[in-house]
């Protein structure tokens, strides 16, 4: 049996004892939300779409982690001042706001379960939370293009 295969029957096996395995807890999270494919010069990240109220006082709320290059967009329904705060979440995360005609205004870095206020530093459409630093990493930064934004909703 390859490994694959033995990794698959432990899942199977676990999986009907009731059990999740801690990593597929993690990464695997349904939410049943759309998603987007979204371009930031080279670099491209996967985001749930929370457009509705409901779905952006959720957002990240109680989860432990995100898959690698994925995160969550906020689609607000027009151009207003945006903040966000971190009650309820659990990671570390860094949000990107963002123009209706998709330019990064500033990136604030969050801490977990916090009520610290970050706000955009002029009025935007959207805001995208990624894993703590993962812009600073990618090297995104303000002034930079967000590809695959999607249209504005509710």
């Amino acid at each position: 049996m390859t490994s694959a295969r033995m990794l698959q029957g432990w899942v199977l096996l676990l999986a009907l004892c009731g059990a999740t395995p801690t990593w597929a807890a993690q990464t695997e999270v349904n939410t049943g939300l759309p998603q987007v494919r979204l371009q930031i010069g080279r670099h491209a990240i996967t985001a749930e779409v929370a457009a509705t109220d409901e779905q952006q006082q959720i957002g990240l709320m109680n989860r432990r982690s995100l898959a690698p290059d994925h995160g969550m967009i906020f689609v607000f329904a027009r151009t207003q001042p945006v903040c966000m705060w971190m009650k309820n979440t659990l990671m570390p995360l860094s949000v990107a706001f963002i123009t209706a005609q998709g330019r990064i205004v500033n990136i604030a870095d969050m801490q977990p379960q916090t009520e610290d206020v970050h706000c955009a530093q002029t009025e935007v459409r959207y805001a995208l939370e990624a894993p703590l630093h993962w812009f600073a990493q990618r090297g995104i930064g303000p002034g930079m293009n967000v590809r695959g934004l999607p249209p504005g909703s509710r």
